[in-house]
């Protein structure tokens, strides 16, 4: 008895999971008003990395980060806080003509 093709269709099966769960994370940019605490802005960044997310990069001129996460993962986190709400925007790129090229 072969394996081999049991083991493509396993293999493939897998990748396919894999990039179906990539696909659904969005690439966001997530800021917070200035007075918001260091552990609001750590609990967010958790609540995406625990959700499969990752964080892309820090600001260090704002209180902000941008990321790749869930939908789930940012309604969670814009409901986590009523004191400091964060505004969560699409990440994209603009050119000096107007174009808007998504990220």
């Amino acid at each position: 008895m072969k394996l081999a093709p049991y083991f493509i269709v396993l293999i493939l099966g897998l990748l396919q999971g894999a990039l179906a769960v990539k696909a659904q994370q969005k690439s966001v940019i997530i800021t917070f008003p200035d007075d918001t605490p260091d552990t609001v802005m750590l609990e967010a960044k958790r609540t995406i990395t625990d959700a499969g997310g990752w964080i892309t990069h820090e600001y260090n001129l704002f209180k902000g980060f941008a990321a790749k996460a869930s939908s789930n993962a940012l309604q969670t986190i814009s409901t986590a806080s009523t004191n400091f709400l964060p505004v969560i925007e699409e990440d994209q790129v603009v050119s000096v003509n107007g174009d808007l090229t998504k990220e």
